[in-house]
């Protein structure tokens, strides 16, 4: 149906959606919970130049692994750091998820309505709703500097935690590692087919 320039092509807003999303999510969030760090650095807003880092976004296309600029913050503004941390983290890959649910939704909102949809304009929609399920379970591993990683040193205890933090100068190898052997894609596909499968039982009782 595609060639592999038009799936990239219509990759470009399932990514791009997925990245803002993320990173807004994060400063949004810390914001609210008292750091004003995301604030001052411009981080408050959905404006794809503010987060986009344009080699990550490159290295997203043509090696499957990229990244966007992190939102930087400053656990010390927040009433309780642990706890705050922990959610500023949950923000991004939790905002992914709701963009896709949401995406699904509209999807099938439009089918049903019998909206004339192309087959590009159908493969750019799956791709926001996968793009944005696999951005949610990438950045939970539990890997430095992921998501998953803040959240896990925060609920280790004190000693576990520094010996945790470590590891974070292995990390790169540890990503190489997942990226060039089968392993990722035994997380991938068994979480892609239990969330989306989720997603859809709850839009076909909505709809």
């Amino acid at each position: 149906m595609f060639d592999d320039i038009g799936q990239l092509i219509a990759g470009v807003p399932g990514i791009i959606i997925a990245m803002v999303i993320h990173e807004f999510s994060h400063a949004r969030v810390a914001y609210a919970l008292g750091d004003y760090t995301p604030k001052m650095q411009g981080r408050l807003t959905l404006n794809p130049a503010a987060h986009i880092d344009p080699i990550g976004l490159l290295m997203l296309f043509f090696v499957h692994f990229g990244w966007a600029k992190p939102v930087q913050i400053n656990p010390l503004n927040f009433s309780n750091p642990r706890r705050d941390d922990i959610l500023v983290s949950l923000a991004g890959p939790a905002s992914n998820l709701i963009t896709s649910f949401v995406a699904l939704i509209f999807l099938v909102l439009l089918v049903k309505l019998d909206f004339p949809m192309s087959d590009g304009l159908l493969v750019v929609f799956n791709l926001i709703i996968i793009y944005n399920i696999n951005f949610a379970i990438f950045n939970m591993l539990p890997i430095p500097p992921l998501d998953g990683s803040h959240i896990l040193r925060n609920l280790l205890p004190y000693e576990l935690a520094r010996g945790y933090e470590k590891l974070e100068r292995y990390s790169f190898i540890f990503l190489i590692i997942i990226l060039m052997t089968p392993i990722l894609h035994y997380i991938f596909v068994p979480l892609q087919r239990f969330i989306f499968g989720i997603f859809r039982d709850i839009v076909n009782i909505l709809l």
